[in-house]
C-alpha cells in the first residue's frame, strides 16, 4: 500500500533518468553563459520577488487589465530565468501534476463548443501558471520568502483596517447580499477595497493562517505583537464580512493549522499533553463555536440560514444554478465546455431557469472544474491537490527533523490553501485575480519547499 501511494504521488518516480535524456529539460539553462555576464540577472531573485509583490500589491486595488499586464510580465520573466538557469533545478511532482492539469485544459479548449471564449480562458489560466512558476522558483530562498510573505501580511492589514472602518462608520451595500426576509436584511457586510464581502473573506483567509505562522516564527516581542494584532484584526474583519463560506473556511484553517502545529511541536510536549491536547482543544473549540451560535444573534441567524434550503434567497439562487450546472455536465461530461467564465456565461443561459440567467459561475470550484474541463480534467485537478498536500507534508517532516522554523510558513500555506478550497466549495470568487493569485501563491510556497537537490547536468555526465 505504501509503495502504491508513493508511486501515485510520484515520490519514487525516477525523474533524474528522464531529465538526463530529455530534450525539453536541456532547454533549461540554454542561455546560461549569457546570464553569467548579465548585470541585470545578477539581481534575478530580487526582481522576481518584486514582480510577485507587485501582482499581490496591486490586485486588491486595481482592475484586471493592469493585473493581466503584470501577470504577463511574471510569465515572461520566469521563461527568461528558466532559459538562463545555471543550476538546472529539478522539477517537482507538483510541476508534473500541473502539466497534466494544463494539458487537460488545452484538450478541453480544443473541443469546446465556444472555442474562442475557451481560448481566452486558457490564456488567462496560462498567466496564473506563469505567476505560480515564478513564485515557486523565487520562494526557494528563505530570505525572499520571508520578505514576500511579510509584505503580503502588511498589505492585508491595510485592506483589513479599511474594512473595519466600514464596519464602524457604515458603508453602502452594493448588492442584495442578505436575504431580504431575514432580520439581517439591513445589516452591514464589509468589503473593503474588493467590492464584495465574499471576495474579502476569501482574501483574508491566507492572511489569517500566515499571520498565525508569523506569530510563531517572528522573533522579539514587538514583531510578535504586530503578528498577534494581524491575527485579531484579520479575524474580526472576516467576521464582519458575514460570509458563511469564509467562516467555514476559517474553521477548517484553524483545525488544519492546529493539527500541523501538534505534529510540529510533538517532541516538546509532556506526555499528558500528547494524549489530551487534541480532545481538549477540539472540545473547547466546539464549545466556543456552539456558544457563539447560541448567544450571538447575528452568528445564529447566518449559521441557521445554511440549513434553510430554499428558504434563504442566497441558498435558493445557488441551488437553481447548481441544478442547471448538473444538466450542463450531463451534456458535456468528458471534456467539459472549456475553461473560463466567458464560456460559462455563453452556455449557461441555455440551461438556466427563468429568472436565474445571470450567474457568473457554478458557485463551486469543484463543480466548475467538472463543467469546464470534464471528469478527466477534474481528476487531474484532484491529483494536483493530492500531490501538493503530499509534498507539503513530506517537506514539513523534513524541516521538523532539521529544526528549520521555515516550516511554519509551510504550515500556514497548507492551512490557507485548505481554507480557500473550503470556501470555494460554495462560492465563485476564484475568478477574481486577487483570489486566484493567492491560491497559486499557497501552492507555490509548497512547491518552493519541495524543490529537491539539483541534479547533475546530463551533458557533463
Amino acid at each position: 500500500m505504501l509503495t502504491a501511494w508513493q508511486g501515485f504521488t510520484l515520490q519514487t518516480l525516477p525523474l533524474a533518468r528522464w531529465q538526463a535524456g530529455s530534450l525539453a529539460y536541456r532547454l533549461i539553462g540554454l542561455w546560461g553563459n549569457w546570464r553569467a555576464g548579465s548585470w541585470l540577472l545578477q539581481w534575478a531573485e530580487p526582481l522576481g520577488v518584486l514582480l510577485i509583490a507587485l501582482v499581490l500589491g496591486f490586485a486588491p486595488f486595481f482592475d484586471t487589465g493592469l493585473i493581466g499586464v503584470l501577470l504577463i510580465a511574471t510569465g515572461a520573466y520566469w521563461l527568461l530565468l528558466t532559459l538562463t538557469d545555471d543550476q538546472r533545478q529539478s522539477v517537482t511532482p507538483i510541476h508534473w501534476g500541473l502539466l497534466l492539469y494544463f494539458a487537460m485544459m488545452v484538450l478541453s479548449t480544443a473541443f469546446s463548443p465556444e472555442k474562442k471564449l475557451a481560448l481566452t480562458g486558457l490564456i488567462r489560466f496560462s498567466l496564473y501558471l506563469g505567476f505560480f512558476l515564478l513564485a515557486a522558483q523565487v520562494l526557494r530562498s528563505p530570505r525572499w520568502r520571508n520578505w514576500l510573505l511579510t509584505s503580503y501580511l502588511h498589505l492585508a492589514l491595510v485592506v483589513t483596517v479599511y474594512g473595519l472602518r466600514q464596519q464602524i462608520h457604515g458603508v453602502d451595500q452594493l448588492a442584495t447580499w442578505n436575504d431580504p426576509t431575514s432580520p439581517l436584511a439591513n445589516a452591514t457586510r464589509v468589503y473593503s477595497y474588493l467590492g464584495n464581502p465574499n471576495v474579502l473573506s476569501s482574501y483574508l483567509l491566507p492572511a489569517i493562517t500566515l499571520s498565525i505562522a508569523a506569530l510563531l516564527l517572528w522573533q522579539g516581542w514587538l514583531p510578535k505583537l504586530l503578528a498577534g494584532m494581524m491575527v485579531v484584526l484579520n479575524t474580526a474583519c472576516l467576521y464582519f464580512t458575514g460570509s458563511r463560506g469564509g467562516w467555514l473556511g476559517l474553521m477548517v484553517a484553524l483545525v488544519v493549522l492546529f493539527l500541523l502545529a501538534r505534529y510540529w511541536y510533538a517532541a516538546a510536549l509532556p506526555q499528558f499533553w500528547r494524549r489530551w491536547l487534541l480532545p481538549l482543544v477540539f472540545g473547547s473549540f466546539g464549545a466556543a463555536v456552539l456558544g457563539a451560535i447560541l448567544t450571538v444573534e447575528a452568528v445564529r441567524l447566518r449559521v441557521m440560514s445554511i440549513f434553510a434550503g430554499r428558504g434563504d434567497s442566497s441558498n435558493n439562487y445557488r441551488i437553481n444554478v447548481w441544478e442547471s450546472v448538473f444538466k450542463m455536465i450531463g451534456d458535456f461530461p468528458i471534456l467539459g465546455i472549456g475553461p473560463g467564465n466567458g464560456v460559462f456565461k455563453k452556455v449557461y443561459p441555455l440551461y438556466a431557469r427563468t429568472g436565474f440567467e445571470n450567474a457568473l459561475g457554478a458557485y463551486s470550484v469543484f463543480l466548475e472544474h467538472i463543467l469546464e474541463i470534464g471528469w478527466f480534467g477534474f481528476a487531474s485537478f484532484l491529483w494536483l491537490l493530492i500531490l501538493t498536500l503530499s509534498q507539503g507534508l513530506n517537506q514539513l517532516g523534513r524541516l521538523r527533523r532539521l529544526g528549520d522554523d521555515q516550516g511554519l510558513w509551510l504550515m500556514g500555506a497548507i492551512a490557507g490553501g485548505a481554507a480557500l478550497l473550503t470556501q470555494g466549495c460554495f462560492d465563485t470568487v476564484w475568478y477574481r485575480p486577487v483570489i486566484n493569485t493567492l491560491w497559486w501563491l499557497m501552492v507555490a510556497i509548497v512547491a518552493g519547499f519541495a524543490v529537491p537537490t539539483p541534479e547533475p547536468d546530463p551533458a557533463e555526465s
